[in-house]
C-alpha cells in the first residue's frame, strides 16, 4: 500500500482536532465543485449554442458555396464547373444570383438582399421546415411569387392576405440619368408567398424570388454570384471542399458551412476560451482555501509527523503525505462538480428548466445545451493541475517552517 497515500486519505476524512480545519477542508471542496460545475455548464452552453446556430444556417446556406475571388458574378460556363457538377458526392447543383434592391409596399420602403434561386433550394437547405407563414413557393401555374424573411416582411407591413405586390427597384445596368430618373432603373413586382424566420441575420435582410425573376431585375442573363451545393453525405465536406479547389484554382473559392460565417463562429470560438479562462482563474481563488486548510493540517499533525520521523519518515514522504491531502481536496472537488455539472446539464437537456425570454416568438424556447467529452475531460484535468499546484509550493514552504523539514 502507498503509505502516503493511505495517511493522507485518513487526514481527509477523519476529525480532527480543531473543528475548524474539517470546515476549511470541507469550504474548500466545496469551491472547487461550484467552479468545476460552473465550466462544464457554461462551456456546455456555449456548445448548444453553436448547434443551434450551426442548425438555423443549415436551413438557409448549402454545405459548400462557390465563390469569385474578384467581381460579384461570373459565368459558369467552364468544364472545371461541368466536372463539379458530375461529382459522383454530388446530390445537388444549384445556380443562385443575389443583389440588393429596393423594396416597396405600400407606403413603406426599405432595402433587402434578393437572391434568385431554383425550386430545389428548399430540398438544400430545409428552409420550407423554418416557415412561419404561408408556403415555400417561388412559382406556381406559371406565376412567379416571393419568399420574405420575417424581420423584411414585419418592416414592409407585408401581409400574405393582402392583394397588393411588393415592387422591387434595381438601378439598370451602365444606365444613364435622364429627365425622368425612373428609366435609370429596373422596376418589377412579386406577389408574396410565404415568410421564413431562421436568425436575425437572414431574418431581416433576405427575399428569395425566382432565378428567371433575379436574371431579369439584375440584367445578368448568364451570371451568378455563387454555385451552391448539397453533399450525399455532409460528413465528407472537407474532402470535397479541398478536391473542388484544386479544379477550380486560385479564380474561386470554395466555402463550407463554417466557413461562409466564419467570423461569428470565430468570436463565438473566442468567447467560449476566455470564459474558459475566466472561471479557471476564479478556481485559481478557490484553490487558495487549499492552502489555508493544509496549513493548518499541518499544525494540528505535529506529533503526527514527530511519530513518523522517529519511525524513518524522510523530508520526501513527509511532503508527499501532505501534497497528496491537498490533491485530494482538489480531487474530491473535481468528481463532485463534474457530476454535478454533467447532471444540470443532462436536466436542462431532458427537461428544459431554463427558458428563453420571449422564446414563444422563436422556434426554439429552451435553453440549448450540448455535453461534449471532450470538453468534460478539459476541465476535469484543468481543476486537478490546479489542485497539485496550489498544494505543492505551499506544502514546500509549510513543512519547512512548520515542522523544520529542510
Amino acid at each position: 500500500m502507498n503509505l502516503p497515500f493511505y495517511i493522507a486519505k485518513r487526514y481527509l476524512v477523519s476529525k480532527k482536532k480543531q473543528n475548524v480545519i474539517n470546515i476549511i477542508s470541507m469550504i474548500s471542496v466545496i469551491g472547487v465543485s461550484l467552479g468545476t460545475m460552473a465550466l462544464i455548464i457554461v462551456l456546455s452552453g456555449f456548445n448548444g449554442l453553436n448547434g443551434l446556430i450551426t442548425s438555423l444556417f443549415g436551413s438557409f446556406d448549402p454545405d459548400l458555396k462557390i465563390t469569385a475571388v474578384v467581381g460579384k458574378s461570373f459565368i459558369p460556363n467552364s468544364q472545371e464547373f461541368d466536372q463539379i457538377k458530375k461529382m459522383d458526392k454530388v446530390l445537388f447543383y444549384a445556380e443562385a444570383l443575389e443583389d440588393n434592391a429596393l423594396l416597396k409596399y405600400g407606403n413603406r420602403q426599405r432595402p433587402a438582399i434578393v437572391k434568385g434561386v431554383s425550386e430545389d433550394f428548399a430540398l438544400m437547405t430545409g428552409i420550407d421546415t423554418m416557415m412561419i407563414d404561408g408556403k415555400f413557393i417561388l412559382e406556381q401555374v406559371n406565376r412567379e411569387f416571393a419568399v420574405m424573411g420575417f424581420g423584411v416582411a414585419r418592416n414592409l407591413g407585408v401581409g400574405l392576405n393582402f392583394i397588393d405586390p411588393i415592387k422591387f427597384y434595381v438601378p439598370k445596368r451602365n444606365a444613364k440619368v435622364g429627365l425622368n430618373p425612373m428609366n435609370a432603373f429596373n422596376v418589377d413586382f412579386l406577389f408574396p408567398s410565404g415568410v421564413f424566420s431562421i436568425q436575425e441575420e437572414f431574418d431581416s435582410q433576405y427575399v428569395l424570388v425566382p432565378m428567371a425573376f433575379a436574371r431579369r431585375l439584375f440584367d445578368r442573363k448568364e451570371e451568378v454570384s455563387a454555385i451552391e451545393i448539397k453533399l450525399k453525405n455532409s460528413d465528407q465536406s472537407d474532402e470535397v471542399q479541398e478536391h473542388m479547389q484544386n479544379i477550380l484554382g486560385e479564380d474561386y473559392v470554395v466555402k463550407n458551412r463554417f466557413q461562409q460565417h466564419d467570423v461569428l463562429f470565430k468570436m463565438m470560438e473566442t468567447e467560449k476560451t476566455a470564459i474558459f479562462f475566466i472561471l479557471s482563474f476564479i478556481l485559481v481563488i478557490a484553490s487558495f482555501n487549499i492552502i489555508g486548510s493544509l496549513s493548518m493540517l499541518i499544525i494540528d499533525k505535529q506529533n503526527d509527523i514527530e511519530t513518523l520521523r522517529s519511525l524513518g519518515a524522510n523530508k520526501t514522504l513527509i511532503q508527499r503525505i501532505f501534497l497528496i491531502e491537498g490533491w485530494l481536496i482538489s480531487l474530491s472537488g473535481a468528481i463532485i462538480g463534474t457530476i454535478l455539472g454533467v447532471i444540470v446539464c443532462f436536466l436542462q437537456v431532458t427537461y428544459g428548466f431554463v427558458k428563453i425570454s420571449g422564446g414563444d416568438n422563436f422556434l426554439f424556447s429552451q435553453f440549448p445545451v450540448e455535453i461534449i467529452f471532450m470538453d468534460v475531460l478539459i476541465v476535469f484535468v484543468t481543476v486537478v493541475v490546479i489542485g497539485y499546484l496550489a498544494s505543492r509550493l505551499p506544502v514546500r514552504y509549510l513543512t519547512r517552517k512548520f515542522l523544520n523539514v529542510g
